[in-house]
């Protein structure tokens, strides 16, 4: 009879062992992410993201559950708890695919890679801007394309900054969110013709034009006209801004990196300041400016409305000394 009873006293704590279980789960909020729900640990403050599904590996109870494990890339550890209601459960083999805010079929996957390339799930944007003179000279192998052999043949002048790439960012991914599955690369002849200018492989294929789009482009919800002509919107208020007026202005010469961002400050605040890199080749030779983005920028509202007004990482620099060279268009 003791042996019985003995028995019976387990069951409940049986009952609430937690149980493997797969599937996915979709976050309808931004949640905590616990590697303990009951001692409320969470190293690193890890959250998961609205809209993205994450592979479950555990439920904490068979049945009605509250909580399920699931794995959260770049997270350390990477499985962590999280609460039932905080999304939407879609439990069994194999996982099953979510929908997007569209309705589309949207693929789960397991690694961090696979998580990382799923589309319209970013939560700000790099704006990267070349001075295209300083990437034609410092960047190697940079002679074989066009637009830089034209430059140093002196049938290509340029003399205002250019579009790298609007790149979509995602948090939880650092720098590995792109090559998403999206639109196929297409302009249509108005568009190349107005990015050209400020773009200037452009003038010569659209080949770096696709390379951008595939990797980066595709990650967001607009069309490839409509991307590229918001990107290029940006890059044309940045560069008529105290950002490019200060480096125009200095085309031959130099300028002095902390009265840049003095500048800036005063002119613009330190939200503004506060979001834009340089990045130098050779000794200290500007070659590109980047600029944090918010994911709802507005390229119509000025300086302002394209950063926000939070702070963000800077202002910084990269490779660069404390005076930064700005090199003409054509053999130096």
């Amino acid at each position: 009879m003791k042996k019985y009873l003995t028995l019976l006293a387990l069951l409940p704590a049986l009952s609430l062992a937690s149980e493997s279980a797969n599937g996915s789960f979709t976050a309808a909020k931004s949640c905590e992410a616990f590697s303990s729900f009951a001692k409320g640990s969470n190293p690193g403050a890890v959250r998961i993201a609205p809209h993205t599904a994450y592979q479950v590996r555990e439920i904490n109870k068979a049945g009605d559950y509250d909580w399920l494990r699931v794995e959260v890339p770049g997270a350390t550890p990477p499985l962590r708890w999280v609460a039932r209601d905080c999304g939407t459960a879609a439990l069994g083999a194999p996982a099953a695919n979510p929908r997007d805010q569209a309705g589309n079929d949207k693929p789960v996957h397991g690694s961090k890679r696979d998580m990382c390339s799923i589309a319209n799930q970013e939560d700000s944007y790099v704006l990267a801007m070349s001075w295209q003179p300083g990437f034609c000279e410092h960047t190697p192998n940079a002679a074989s394309k066009p637009e830089c052999s034209a430059m140093e043949k002196g049938s290509l002048v340029v003399s205002n900054l250019t579009l790298h790439g609007l790149w979509p960012n995602k948090q939880t991914c650092g720098t590995s969110y792109g090559n998403c599955e999206g639109k196929p690369f297409a302009l249509k002849k108005e568009t190349v013709d107005r990015i050209a200018p400020w773009m200037p492989n452009f003038y010569f294929g659209t080949s770096f034009g696709k390379y951008e789009w595939n990797k980066h482009g595709a990650c967001q919800g607009l069309d490839p006209d409509a991307y590229f002509s918001k990107a290029v919107a940006a890059v044309q208020l940045v560069n008529g801004s105290a950002i490019g007026q200060q480096i125009i202005k200095n085309i031959g010469g130099s300028f002095n990196a902390d009265k840049f961002f003095a500048t800036l400050r005063s002119q613009h605040g330190e939200g503004v300041a506060s979001r834009v890199m340089l990045v130098c080749g050779g000794k200290s030779y500007l070659q590109e400016i980047r600029v944090q983005l918010p994911v709802g920028f507005s390229v119509d509202k000025g300086l302002a409305g394209l950063t926000g007004a939070l702070p963000g990482q800077g202002p910084q620099t990269s490779r660069c000394g404390s005076e930064i060279h700005v090199e003409a268009s054509g053999k130096n």
